[in-house]
């Protein structure tokens, strides 16, 4: 679920070791699944265990994590490193903006997850972002392209050799392409 380095769960211990005994790390996610979610972590004193966490034992200490954080954290990483510019503690958590969907989620969920987890960060750099519409019945994602995307001149390799390349390749035989529905008109909002 969550992987804490070597080096940063020494620097917990070190931290712990001057707090009321039994004191333990925890891990949250601010606003999760919301374009404004933020990863902390802090002290968890013994009385601010939950029945409902989740423990994570490590050899020095232990790290909670709240119901509501718990499918926002999979995959986080927290590290610690030190250089001549002095030291960092870093967390990493690719799912905190948006819920991991199961591998076995209806297919809709799916691909609507690679597309916001995936594609709409790139596609951001541009000013753009895309939508999915439907998944028909013969296996095309109907996409909906808006911002920077609409009338972009490079809009057919984004879709073609881009995102319908990527799809095909992640959802085998589900999905057979990608679909652009978006009445693309050219102007100052389009990015070229």
């Amino acid at each position: 679920m969550i992987t804490i380095s070597d080096t940063a769960q020494a620097h917990f211990a070190k931290l712990l070791s001057s707090q009321a005994e039994g004191t333990n790390i925890r891990v949250f996610v601010v606003n999760p699944g919301t374009a404004s979610a933020e990863c902390g972590v802090s002290y968890c004193p013994v009385d601010a265990v939950e029945p409902e966490d989740l423990e994570l034992k490590f050899e020095a200490f232990s790290a909670f994590i709240d119901a509501d954080s718990k499918p926002f954290l999979e995959d986080a990483e927290i590290d610690f490193t030190s250089d001549q510019m002095g030291s960092q503690l870093t967390l990493k958590a690719p799912n905190a903006k948006l819920r991991k969907v199961a591998d076995d989620a209806p297919l809709f969920d799916r691909v609507d997850y690679f597309l916001q987890a995936e594609v709409n960060p790139q596609l951001a750099g541009h000013g753009g972002e895309c939508k999915l519409m439907e998944i028909t019945e013969d296996g095309y994602a109907v996409l909906q392209f808006g911002g920077g995307c609409n009338g972009c001149s490079q809009i057919d390799v984004t879709v073609k050799d881009g995102i319908e390349k990527q799809l095909t390749d992640i959802m085998g035989d589900e999905i057979k392409g990608v679909r652009d529905m978006t009445e693309h008109q050219r102007g100052e909002h389009s990015y070229y």
